[in-house]
Formats: C-alpha cells, structure tokens, sequence
C-alpha cells in the first residue's frame, strides 16, 4: 500500500488513535487447526481511514493481510502456542495491535481441523483437490468422453485470483459451449482426508459456506451447493439448487424420486457484488435428511423439509457445486471464496 508503513512485526505499544477488536478467537484458547479470526479495526483520528489489516503467528511471520477494517479468515496452523498478533494501519502513518495468545489442537492435517466431534474443511477454494466433470442433457449423468476444451461444452478453474476476492485468492468456475442446458459440476472428496476414513457414518450435522460472485448472474439457470454422505448402501444428498434464469428460487432435492422439489423461498443473488452462501442440514438418528436452512446475503430462511435416502454403493463424504448453462448456453464465470465445509 503506498505511503503506509507497516511493520513487520509490532511492538506491544498501542496508540490512541487506532484499535483493534478481535472477535474471535480469545485470548488463551485452545482452538482446532483451523483457527477462525474474526477482527475489525478502527481510526477514528485518521480522515484516510483504515488501509489494512495483518495477522502475525510468529515475529516477522506476517500469516495474513487485507485491505480495509475487517478480517474474517481461516488459518491452518500445526498443533502448538502461538503468541498471535492482529495489526491494523491506516492511511495517515498510525497503527495498532492486539495480542491474541492460543494453543492449537491436534489436526488430521491437509487443510482441515478433525476432533471426535468433527471438524472443518477451510480456504477450500485454494485447495488443490477440485474434479470437474460435466453432465450433459437429456440424462445429466456425468460425461466420460468429455473434455474441459469441448467440444460442445467447456468448463475451467483458476486459483489465486486477486480481484474480485474477499481473501486475495479466490477461485474462478467458468462454463460455456454451444450445447444448451449444459451443466459443470466441481467436487470435493474428503474421505481420504479424514483421521479415520471409517468415521464417515458418525457425522450428522453439516454447514457449506461460501461467499460468490458473478459479474452478470443472470446468465446462469442455477447454480447449485450440495452435500454428500453415503456409507451402508444409503445416499443422502443435501442437493440446493438456486434457479436464477430458471425462476429465482431454491429447490432442493427428492433422493427417492430424484427430483427437484420448489421451496417456496426466493433466490435473488446480486450480481457484481459478493454473496454469502451458508446451507445447514442434518441426518437424523432414524437416518432420514433434514434440510434445515438457506441463509443467503443476511436473510436466513428455514425449510425443516425431510427426505428419505436412496440405495448406492458409494462410500464417503463430499460437497459439490454446480453451475448450469441456460437456453443460449451463455459463457459465464463465477468466484468463490472463503469456501468452508464443516462437519460434526
């Protein structure tokens, strides 16, 4: 950031023209791996306001930065104490510091936090282990002699992409052809990254969260967030679909029947802006799914909608999304970022 100074590693002097509020975590706890930092900062003295925010877990360790007065990040951090450090500085030469000591758990490793009562998958749009596949009208079954260049259909991702992103790294999907109502769809498998993989049926609540951005959604009939888990013979999938050119609203899925069934709730993303996506669901101890909420941008809608599992011989654990071409089959792109997955 021009003419502002930032040090690399703070002393603990604070000044009275700056603070710093951390959210989360607290001074002396012990968190998992996946240690979430929530800080927003303030420079009431400083007409320029804010420039930036820092999170150091060592001296001279700057772990991560950002522009403006908010940080709301995960950190994959090994097990140990880490003396931490929130540092915000403004645009006219000041700067402060918080001081946020914490001891870190033991971790299943590869990016995500395992204790017996779950665990999170965090930053995954940064994460290397995405399958991209594409599924083709009229059937929709996954394509085996496709290719990402085509023909007929074209699907791609990028990483590490600065602007837009909330993060600095977010993930660009993008879909395009010439074949009408085509779809890409990206998973996650995290079975194999799991401390135990036989623990896949001692799992019962599970919450996507994700932020997106598109410059122009309403090139897009749906785009779609599920979760996944199958283990006995038994698929339960939590399948959430958007429809945007389709009708601006939420379905979810009908395992039994295979099936989309309306909600009643309204899917009205905004585009050119940054959307916050957060689904929850459950499976039940009678081994039925509950749907249980949609929050999307603030507004939280509840559906309590039960469903049955279907049969399968899959095993595991994964989330899914999805972007469908409409009538045109329009080329579109859309971000992610600050994609989490957690489950207990």
């Amino acid at each position: 950031m021009k003419g502002v100074c930032i040090f690399l590693f703070p002393t603990l002097a604070t000044f009275a023209f700056a603070g710093v509020t951390v959210k989360s975590p607290s001074n002396g706890a012990t968190v998992p791996t996946s240690v979430h930092y929530i800080a927003t900062a303030e420079s009431p003295a400083c007409s320029k306001g804010v420039g930036g925010m820092g999170i150091f877990t060592a001296p001279y360790k700057l772990a991560y930065k950002v522009s403006g007065a908010k940080i709301d990040t995960y950190l994959n951090l090994s097990p140990g104490t880490y003396n931490t450090v929130v540092q915000e500085w403004d645009n006219c030469g000041w700067n402060a510091i918080k001081a946020v000591t914490i001891t870190v758990g033991s971790s299943s490793g590869g990016g995500t936090t395992t204790t017996t009562g779950g665990g999170t998958f965090a930053n995954l749009e940064e994460d290397s282990h995405w399958n991209g596949y594409a599924l083709l009208p009229p059937d929709y079954g996954i394509c085996g002699w496709c290719t990402p260049s085509g023909p007929g259909f074209t699907w791609s991702t990028q990483q590490g992409i600065s602007s837009p992103s909330l993060s600095g790294k977010s993930m660009k999907f993008s879909i395009g052809g010439t074949t009408p109502f085509a779809d890409g769809l990206w998973n996650q498998k995290f079975t194999t990254r799991l401390a135990n993989q036989k623990s896949v049926p001692n799992f019962h609540d599970f919450t996507y969260d994700v932020y997106f951005f598109g410059t122009d959604l309403s090139k897009s009939q749906a785009l779609e967030f599920d979760i996944n888990q199958f283990f006995n013979g038994l698929s339960f999938i939590w399948g959430h679909e958007c429809r945007i050119a389709g009708g601006h609203e939420w379905d979810t899925w009908d395992n039994v029947n295979m099936h989309w069934v309306k909600s009643g709730i309204p899917c009205n993303p905004v585009s050119n802006a940054w959307n916050h996506l957060t689904i929850h669901v459950q499976r039940t101890s009678a081994n039925h799914l509950l749907f249980e909420s949609i929050t999307l941008n603030g507004v939280k809608h509840t559906l309590n909608r039960y469903d049955n599992p279907s049969k399968t011989s899959w095993y595991g654990m994964t989330i899914n999304y999805q972007m469908d071409g409409d009538r045109y089959q329009h080329d579109y792109s859309v971000y992610l970022d600050k994609v989490n997955f957690s489950y207990k």
